[in-house]
């Protein structure tokens, strides 16, 4: 059975001060992409009153580019073949810019899907290669902390990006929260011209590389860790809004500072998931799987007063910002050397089509039962994680 590899012990050289800078213009581009991706998720209502559709419909404009980034993600590597990989991220971030600004100025429902939908392309495609590129950065004693800070990025987008988001687009308009999140997009397209080194391919990625991995139980394991763990978190995040409003009686202007929280809480998990992470990785993700699943469960009963839907809000952010660098970390760890850009690229996918999965799900139950319902139906699929961790040795 394949092994997870042992954590590295020896003394390594440091890092330069350029390669740290160019680990986080990688976070500064994940933080853009996933703000991208989410952004929608604060501004359904304003949206769909703005181009005359429902808010169910709206949220489309989270599924679309979830999906089209899962296709995207395992592809790209083999297409791209021997480029470059720094030109290929900043032609991910010009395509997500150009984009996002047709999104600003989409004049129907109709055209935005369009732009969404190219949004996905550059979405899956920067996930797939940033984190194997931040471990070709550093020294490898510096692996968990490189991907923790490029997947604090992507925490770092609940803080910042997706409240500032909702915030801009409530005091001005939501096509601003779009212009504003393709300025940013253009800042780090400055950032990777000039801190990230050229960054040649390795072995190129070759199409029966990607179904191979799934041969590997440790990969296969950490991809269904990805699936259920993100796939049970977006069913709930998704509505996060009404579950507050329905379940804890807040009001919707204080859904905003709330996601403040969430995304800080958020930040904390994920470091200290990457310091846990390299004592017991196993455990922590199982530890992640128990916490959020028990947050879920136990938000219909014990988050309806405000205070207390504040607290376990704090508790989810906690729990589902260590899942990013944890499962990302397993993956690296799970695949040989030669194979961490196929690898990634798997779980890159399988982690876009959970957000757009565990999205359409909420909606559907949403509807159907209630917010409460879709509460639960996370909490069994985070729940299930555990099993399969449980499931795989290794060393």
């Amino acid at each position: 059975m394949t092994t997870l590899q042992s954590d590295p012990t020896t003394t390594t050289p440091t890092v330069s001060l350029k390669r740290r800078l160019a680990v986080i213009a990688l976070a500064v581009g994940t933080f853009s992409v996933v703000t991208v991706e989410q952004l929608p998720v604060g501004l359904l209502t304003s949206v769909g009153k703005s181009l005359g559709v429902s808010e169910g419909l709206a949220g489309l404009m989270v599924t679309i580019p979830g999906l089209v980034a899962a296709a995207t993600a395992p592809i790209l590597p083999v297409l791209i073949g021997r480029l470059d990989r720094r030109l290929v991220l900043l032609a991910l971030i010009t395509l997500m810019v150009v984009a996002t600004l047709g999104s600003a100025f989409a004049p129907n429902f109709a055209v935005l899907l369009v732009t969404r939908f190219l949004v996905g392309i550059g979405i899956g495609g920067f996930w797939a290669l940033a984190a194997g590129l931040a471990v070709r950065l550093v020294p490898e004693a510096h692996i968990p902390r490189a991907v923790a800070i490029t997947f604090g990025g992507a925490t770092a987008a609940n803080v910042i990006g997706v409240p500032a988001g909702t915030l801009i687009g409530n005091l001005a308009t939501w096509r601003v929260a779009f212009l504003s999140v393709a300025a940013l997009g253009l800042l780090v397209i400055t950032a990777l011209v000039f801190l990230v080194p050229p960054i040649p391919a390795g072995e190129p990625v070759r199409l029966r590389a990607l179904p191979a991995q799934f041969r590997n139980p440790a990969v296969r394991t950490g991809v269904l860790a990805t699936f259920l763990l993100v796939s049970g978190h977006f069913a709930a995040f998704t509505f996060v809004g009404p579950v507050l409003e329905d379940v804890s009686g807040l009001d919707k202007g204080m859904v905003g500072p709330l996601l403040l929280g969430f995304g800080i809480a958020g930040i904390a998990g994920n470091f200290l998931a990457g310091t846990a992470a390299a004592r017991n990785l196993r455990g922590t993700i199982v530890a992640i799987s128990a916490v959020l699943a028990g947050v879920l469960a136990l938000f219909p009963l014990l988050g309806t007063t405000r205070v207390s839907g504040a607290v376990m809000l704090l508790l989810w952010g906690l729990a589902f910002g260590a899942v990013p660098v944890s499962v990302q970390t397993w993956i690296l760890r799970s695949s040989a050397a030669e194979d961490t850009e196929a690898a990634t690229a798997l779980n890159t996918s399988m982690f876009n089509l959970a957000i757009a999965l565990g999205a359409l799900l909420g909606g559907i139950v949403v509807d159907a039962i209630s917010p409460t319902g879709i509460l639960l139906s996370g909490a069994v699929l985070t729940a299930l994680t555990s099993l399969a961790m449980w499931r795989t040795r290794h060393s």
